[in-house]
């Protein structure tokens, strides 16, 4: 996704791929820095949840923390939403309701208002999927 409107470098590219890494494994920041670098393991941490946090203190620090990271990191956040948005919309998790899921969006959607104007088309791309997953959503609670 960020290939096809930004211009990654090759940090931005490692810390993209990277990016869930040390939330998903038992991958820690400093072996991600002797791999791929002092300056992939500063944006991977940019972008990592501590996941001893409980949930809901995670997602606030991302609403909280999202203007205050690199420009690197901002756009890897903004690729990574628009994904995740989109799966929402398509290919939704079965177990989740449409409570969740238009939690999620009006989340996701706070996250990204603190970053506007690092990527005007990346932003365009969220706004789309955010807005067909609010009027699928919403046609559906309407029924």
């Amino acid at each position: 996704m960020l290939s096809e409107v930004a211009l990654p470098d090759a940090v931005m590219i490692a810390a993209a791929l990277l990016h869930d890494t040390v939330e998903d494994t038992d991958t820690a920041l400093e072996e991600i820095e002797q791999s791929f670098g002092t300056d992939v393991r500063q944006v991977v941490a940019e972008v990592t949840d501590d996941k001893s946090l409980p949930k809901a203190v995670r997602k606030q620090r991302q609403i909280e923390h999202a203007g205050c990271v690199s420009d690197r990191a901002k756009l890897i956040k903004l690729a990574d939403k628009i994904a995740n948005i989109r799966d929402v919309v398509l290919n939704p998790p079965a177990h989740w309701s449409s409570d969740r899921k238009l939690a999620y969006l009006d989340w996701a959607k706070q996250v990204i208002d603190q970053i506007r104007g690092i990527h005007p088309d990346l932003e365009t791309r969220f706004d789309h999927w955010y807005e067909q997953g609010k009027q699928s959503l919403d046609a559906n609670h309407s029924e």
